[in-house]
């Protein structure tokens, strides 16, 4: 009996299965791990990560990938129900073992990291071992889905196959859900965006008001006196609104700058490290982030340390 022959439409069906599969795996597992990053941060690696870019890309990835994967194994399955020789195709029976090959080699890599780390004498941490522990649950069930697939189980089995694929949509919907209680809605996401735009603008015009008292010896009366067409360095406005920042003069080295914010947050939690120029608050207290700030309208006062930012004509 000749061997069925490949068509394009198998080639193209089995090569689009898997690389969705293998694409759909590792967004899965890397979106899994952003969330448990999230639950175990580690106070040094993690602490001014901002995670929601990945989190957001692992997410729409997933939302493609699985239905693209779920759509194209239906497809070739009722192929293989319409003509069971389709079965016996080199493009299946190599897109099955090169699978079944790189499960099993992901959790023999997985289970060699473990015991590495554990005979290394390193402290196996709760989010390190939840990380073994998702990809070797992950490849395990992928090698015994497939496994059985090349046994013929599933063609026996077709009501479980189903199933399996219904489990498969719910379990992806609920990590992607999860994202939304960490990351919070697109609109949300925006927000905070907006928000941490508004802080950077605040801290070039803090800079730059310190930058003309240095050369002035003065602070600038209004702040279109700070714009220098030379240094090309214009004064931003409300990414929102378009309208300018509030400025007010306080004193003879104190000054007032406000914004409106959407949410509730400072310069930290938007994953950025706060820059150098930080004059000192008007009180004299000192804070490690002074840029926390309310949901609304928002005032920060700074008075300029001259020893600190001494005027440059005292510097010459």
């Amino acid at each position: 009996m000749d061997k069925p022959k490949v068509t394009p439409k198998d080639f193209v069906l089995w090569l689009g299965a898997m690389a969705a599969l293998y694409g759909g795996v590792v967004s899965f597992i890397t979106l899994v791990f952003d969330y448990i990053n999230h639950a175990f941060p580690n106070p040094v690696t993690n602490y001014y990560v901002d995670q929601s870019s990945s989190i957001s890309y692992e997410s729409a990835s997933l939302i493609v990938l699985t239905p693209v994967f779920l759509v194209l194994m239906r497809v070739i399955r009722r192929s293989i129900a319409a003509d069971p020789s389709r079965n016996e195709i080199w493009v299946r029976r190599w897109a099955l073992f090169l699978t079944l090959f790189l499960a099993g080699a992901a959790m023999v890599i997985d289970l060699i990291v473990l015991l590495n780390t554990f005979l290394q004498g390193e402290d196996l941490t709760t989010s390190f071992l939840l990380k073994v522990l998702t990809v070797l649950l992950v490849t395990g069930l992928g090698f015994m889905h497939f496994m059985a697939d090349l046994w013929g189980y599933w063609d026996r089995e077709k009501a479980r196959a189903r199933m399996v694929n219904y489990a498969v949509g719910v379990l992806v919907l609920v990590t992607i859900i999860a994202g939304f209680f960490i990351i919070g809605t697109p609109q949300q996401m925006r927000a905070l965006k907006q928000d941490a735009i508004r802080v950077q603008d605040l801290q070039n015009i803090q800079w730059q008001i310190v930058n003309y008292w240095q050369q002035k010896e003065k602070l600038p009366a209004v702040l279109e006196n700070v714009n220098d067409p030379i240094s090309n360095n214009p004064i931003p406005n409300d990414p929102q609104t378009g309208e300018a920042y509030t400025y007010k003069m306080t004193g003879k080295m104190s000054f007032q700058l406000c914004a409106t914010f959407a949410t509730a947050g400072g310069g930290l939690q938007y994953g950025y490290v706060e820059r150098a120029v930080e004059p000192m608050a008007i009180d004299g207290k000192p804070t490690q982030d002074n840029w926390q700030h309310d949901a609304g309208e928002v005032c920060f006062d700074r008075a300029i340390d001259p020893e600190r930012y001494p005027p440059y004509s005292k510097t010459r």
